[in-house]
């Protein structure tokens, strides 16, 4: 079975966003080791889980970065390249190249993608969807980059659980750009 893994930039108070969806408070200048880090995690990924807001910049922005020169590389080929699948409940059709809409129950579209022959597949977010897969109890690794910054308030993805969920930490590493990720596993 394929699992559901989640790569999410998250600041040390536990916001994902600002208010109104900010993330001007992100560390950009990744060093090498936090690169190969994503690398790492996305080389067993066949499929991009996205919510609908979040994939109106994610899917264009990339597409824009591996179209222009000076910023096409491996790790935009593969965002471009990779098989994106929307969760939506307003879009009607797909406005993106190799992206497909699911619009059905949350539970039952993740658990069709988990029992299809393939890799695994990573959700990037936005915040709504991600709150839901973890209240479902459907991400099975969680890869939180930890940014050095606190920001008082703003959207989390932990707001919608129901209850206690505990979890294993598989590892933690800590880069030069002040970024932690930590990688946990429901427990």
């Amino acid at each position: 079975m394929r699992k559901v893994k989640l790569q999410m930039q998250m600041t040390v108070d536990g916001f994902v966003a600002g208010p109104n969806g900010e993330m001007d408070w992100m560390v950009l200048n990744w060093d090498d080791k936090v690169k190969e880090y994503v690398t790492e995690i996305t080389e067993s990924v066949d499929c991009i889980l996205l919510g609908r807001k979040l994939a109106q910049g994610f899917i264009p922005t990339w597409a824009s970065r591996l179209a222009d020169q000076s910023t096409a590389d491996a790790f935009a080929k593969k965002m471009v390249e990779t098989h994106k699948i929307v969760l939506t409940k307003t879009l009607t059709k797909s406005e993106w190249q190799n992206t497909d809409l699911a619009k059905g129950d949350l539970i039952g579209e993740i658990n069709k993608l988990k029992a299809q022959n393939g890799k695994d597949i990573i959700v990037y977010g936005g915040a709504t969807l991600v709150s839901a897969l973890i209240r479902a109890k459907l991400i099975d690794e969680f890869h939180l980059f930890v940014n050095p910054v606190a920001i008082g308030n703003g959207m989390t993805i932990f707001k919608e659980l129901i209850g206690k969920q505990n979890f294993i930490l598989a590892k933690s590493i800590a880069f030069e750009c002040g970024i932690v990720v930590l990688n946990y596993q429901p427990k």
